[in-house]
């Protein structure tokens, strides 16, 4: 469990691999000093595979393997909610799934998968509208589902946090923060990322008002900031193939320090609420794209990770916010000494 005042480190660990297999995943995140990870794809030696997608068999052979390396799941990064809300041709290659069967099936895997993996925390987001629809007529639609999604992992002791992403329902801190608010539930929380922000155009002014609007419920934060391309129309649709001006934590215009000096006024609080639900702390995941990214992930390497990871630690050293990576004395722990 974590201090009241000490956040938690972790990395969605494909990031760090350039070919995705566990033994890179791992090898590269225990190297720079990380205790957790967020699972979202990895190859165990029968191709690459979408968390969803794992197999008794997948999750045993992982399990043996983060022992290996000291490592435990800070949260299932699933692909939860990255669907249409309406069965509608709209130019996007974005898929329809039918929703009480998504519900039973993807919903229904995704909590077992938490369980397997021993985390309490299932990532998702807030639907696609339809190509060139305003997001908020689909507000209350979202809701409705996202609403049953909480009540699913809170049934499953588990607790389902919503990221903010473009072209979205939930594109914006705003819009994120009214669906928390209809929702209402226990079971749902919010999951910030600044630079998911910074690639509609807004500007770091604006990134801080937005998180400012999703703190009621926030529940933990994705750490990858962008160099902002001037011209980007705030709000609108965007091709996330194409965005190719990723940097470390320290060199965009994000505004981290900010946000993570305000987080630190939160960290007693939210970290002893996030407990009572099981959760060992406030979780910060870094998921730096620094090699490119697009809508179902992005690469940064061995080498890009540890960079990132140490412009965080710079960041938030600078916010005065406490951390921990793994030293001589966990070594000597892990030894049995």
């Amino acid at each position: 469990m974590a201090q009241a005042g000490r956040i938690l480190l972790s990395a969605i660990a494909d990031e760090s691999a350039f070919h995705h297999t566990a033994v890179e995943q791992f090898s590269s995140l225990a190297a720079i000093g990380l205790e957790y990870y967020s699972l979202r794809s990895i190859d165990i030696g029968r191709g690459v595979k979408n968390v969803m997608k794992l197999t008794l068999a997948d999750i045993q052979k992982i399990r043996h393997i983060e022992d290996e390396y000291g490592l435990n799941v800070a949260s299932i990064a699933s692909p939860l909610g990255k669907i249409k809300l309406v069965d509608k041709p709209d130019g996007t290659k974005n898929i329809f799934r039918p929703w009480k069967q998504y519900l039973a099936h993807d919903v229904a895997r995704a909590c077992e998968l938490a369980h397997a993996f021993e985390t309490k925390l299932i990532r998702g987001f807030s639907f696609y509208p339809p190509r060139g629809a305003n997001p908020a007529d689909y507000l209350t639609a979202a809701a409705d589902r996202i609403g049953q999604i909480a009540e699913a992992c809170h049934r499953s002791d588990l607790t389902f946090g919503l990221e903010v992403e473009a072209n979205l329902v939930g594109h914006t801190g705003e819009l994120l923060a009214d669906i928390y608010r209809q929702v209402n539930h226990p079971g749902l929380v919010l999951v910030f990322d600044a630079a998911n922000l910074i690639v509609q155009g807004f500007s770091t002014t604006e990134v801080f008002r937005q998180w400012e609007a999703m703190k009621p419920g926030l529940g933990w934060v994705h750490i990858k900031d962008y160099r902002k391309v001037s011209g980007q129309a705030r709000g609108k649709q965007i091709n996330e193939e194409m965005l190719a001006n990723f940097v470390p934590a320290d060199r965009g215009t994000a505004g981290h320090e900010r946000i993570l000096s305000d987080l630190r006024t939160m960290l007693p609080t939210l970290t002893k609420k996030l407990q009572r639900r099981g959760i060992p702390g406030v979780f910060l995941d870094l998921e730096p794209h620094v090699r490119g990214g697009g809508q179902y992930g992005g690469t940064s390497g061995p080498d890009g990770m540890g960079i990132a990871l140490r412009a965080l630690c710079a960041v938030l050293e600078k916010a005065k916010v406490g951390y921990h990576l793994r030293d001589f004395d966990d070594l000597l722990a892990a030894r049995g000494f």
